[in-house]
């Protein structure tokens, strides 16, 4: 059978079948076309204990005690699933913030296979999918446990994200006028 019908019948994506086969999990022979064709008898995918990583991110310190709620439903979810609990990183910033040093950390470092997160805005208020993509390459992947269903509260979100995202962007820029400004008068006045 093909690749993709072994996929569709072990209920995993193609990708993940494909990782799996490249990986020597699933015995079958590819042909001069590209198409992999899977040995009839071969076994189902087997799974290895999959490493997670946690990740908590509050905006504030104000909000500083949830970060150790949220560390503490996403271990109750990892031990769930049978995941192994590889790092829990606690982390305060904005997430529209795009210099998040322990997030870099995590990105960078090649020790686990799925980052946990409780929300989709705990990881970023936008570009999730992107992440996703380039960490999919990667072999890796995102897992939000409380992801939005209704599209309605998912769009309501997101236009919350823009609105704050212009707000700081709105704030940033006058207080750098500020600066410039400061700058400047700065430099008329060592003249």
């Amino acid at each position: 059978m093909k690749l993709s019908e072994y996929a569709k019948r072990h209920s995993i994506s193609y990708r993940t079948a494909h990782r799996h086969w490249k990986q020597g999990f699933i015995k079958g022979t590819q042909l001069a076309s590209g198409t992999i064709v899977v040995e009839e008898e071969s076994s189902p995918v087997v799974r290895t204990k999959q490493r997670a990583v946690l990740y908590a991110r509050v905006s504030s310190s104000e909000n500083k005690a949830n970060v150790e709620t949220q560390l503490e439903r996403l271990r109750g979810y990892a031990s769930a699933k049978g995941y192994t609990i590889v790092r829990e990183v606690k982390e305060i910033g904005s997430g529209l913030n795009d210099k998040r040093p322990l997030l870099e950390k995590i990105l960078l470092w090649d020790a686990w296979d799925i980052v946990l997160v409780e929300h989709k805005d705990r990881l970023a208020r936008f570009g999730v999918n992107y992440l996703d993509v380039l960490l999919e390459k990667q072999g890796k992947r995102i897992e939000i446990i409380n992801n939005v269903q209704d599209n309605k509260d998912d769009l309501m979100q997101d236009f919350v994200a823009i609105i704050t995202s212009f707000t700081a962007r709105l704030y940033g820029l006058r207080r750098s006028e500020r600066k410039t400004e400061a700058i400047i008068k700065e430099l008329h006045e060592n003249e």
